[in-house]
């Protein structure tokens, strides 16, 4: 059975993700800052490590956004490494399996961030509303 509890009883909603432009702009910004990190410290020609750092960079931003977002978010993360962790640098190639392979690295990582922070939210939202029914009362997971 279903229970339906209003907004106003105390009931938090779930979080609102961020809009994919706001997300776009974090992962340009965000891969580009890393991979010149990464260039001035580690330096140039090193991309598995340049492919990890922005796999977590896009996880971490799909934390917060949709999963409508993640494409972009991988697009734009690879275009920073591919263009600028490999030399040369500032110029944008495609190596078939290679870049293949990276875009599915950066894509996965995204929809496995949103997908962790959509369950987080889903459970936190689940525990609010049946903790609020109290312990003599019926909660949403009771039949």
């Amino acid at each position: 059975m279903i229970e339906w509890v209003p907004l106003g009883s105390g009931a938090r909603p779930v979080p609102r993700p961020v809009a994919a432009p706001l997300v776009w702009a974090g992962a340009f910004a965000g891969a580009l800052s890393l991979v010149a990190l990464l260039n001035g410290t580690v330096g140039s020609g090193r991309p598995g490590v340049a492919l990890a750092v922005l796999s977590v960079l896009a996880a971490l931003l799909g934390l917060c956004a949709r999963f409508t977002a993640a494409p972009g978010t991988a697009v734009l993360c690879w275009l920073s490494l591919n263009g600028f962790a490999i030399p040369p640098a500032g110029v944008l190639t495609w190596a078939g399996r290679r870049d293949a392979f990276w875009l599915a690295c950066l894509f996965g990582a995204a929809l496995v961030g949103t997908a962790l922070a959509r369950l987080v939210h889903a459970r936190a939202a689940y525990r609010r509303l049946t903790a609020e029914s109290g312990p003599g009362g019926r909660g949403p997971g009771d039949l």
